[in-house]
């Protein structure tokens, strides 16, 4: 029978071993926080962009585009169609590309896609939903023939234009104090650059 010496002798090297292997193991446990880590698991809304003003008007933007399409989708006959077609074309893009923003940015995953200017993107998505909404429903108003469902419709997108001209709007605001903050960021930058070279003389020598 073995004394408590050894005993103690085997635990102490036993011990020591599986500190060893364990530190030498590629299975560690992961240390990452949950909060670092990226996937479509900590998305989340943001509901101070919806209760904005912004996000009313996307939202708004997005059931008159869809009632719009809706109601031209219902008309059977049509002569001349050209109308109706440019109607149901804009109607279905601006349905989509509106609905796309909005789930972008009432997520907030434009922020993991920082190389695209989104105030730019939204000016020019709602400038040219504006324009082709008001071509398309003057073009079906004047040549609807008085059914119902193609008065709806021409209803639906000058109310769709009135919604995105206003979104225009505050789309511009909103891209000009962006650019303003963007060059008063270079400004200074700048200001911070060339004081620290001015503060080293010996980059100056090296210069010349």
């Amino acid at each position: 029978m073995r004394s408590g010496e050894e005993l103690d002798g085997f635990e102490g090297e036993a011990s020591s071993t599986s500190m060893i292997s364990g530190a030498s193991s590629p299975y560690q446990p992961t240390t990452e926080p949950v909060s670092q880590r990226r996937g479509l698991a900590g998305l989340r809304c943001d509901p101070d962009y919806l209760r904005g003003a912004l996000g009313c008007l996307k939202v708004a933007q997005v059931i008159l585009a869809l009632i719009a399409f809706i109601c031209i989708e219902t008309i059977m006959e049509c002569s001349p169609c050209e109308g109706l077609y440019f109607f149901e074309f804009v109607s279905c893009s601006t349905f989509v590309v509106t609905g796309v923003l909005l789930i972008l940015f009432s997520l907030n995953l434009h922020m993991r896609i920082p190389q695209i200017n989104w105030n730019l993107t939204d000016l020019v998505n709602t400038g040219l939903s504006t324009f082709f909404f008001f071509i398309a429903s003057t073009v079906l108003a004047s040549l609807n023939h008085q059914t119902g469902a193609e008065i709806a419709a021409v209803i639906f997108g000058f109310l769709a234009t009135a919604v995105y001209a206003v979104n225009t709007f505050l789309a511009v605001q909103k891209w000009r104090v962006s650019v303003h903050q963007q060059s008063a960021s270079d400004y200074i930058r700048a200001r911070t650059e060339s004081r620290d070279v001015d503060g080293r003389p010996e980059i100056q020598r090296l210069d010349t």
